[in-house]
């Protein structure tokens, strides 16, 4: 899936692309191996741009 950003701002890119691989996967594994990064790189990431995920979607419903 094409990702069209809308500035050449590289923290919001960054999140922009975690954000949609994590949604997409559903889960930190699989997102970080859309990503080609191991997942403690992509927690990392979540940690640094401030990610609000949740690795069980159960809990939001909640």
């Amino acid at each position: 899936m094409p990702i069209t950003l809308n500035s050449y701002n590289l923290h919001e890119a960054e999140k922009r692309l975690c954000t949609e691989a994590l949604q997409s996967a559903g889960n930190i594994i699989g997102a970080a191996a859309l990503l080609g990064i191991t997942r403690h790189a992509l927690k990392r990431r979540i940690l640094k741009l401030e990610i609000n995920w949740r690795s069980a979607p159960e809990k939001a419903a909640a």
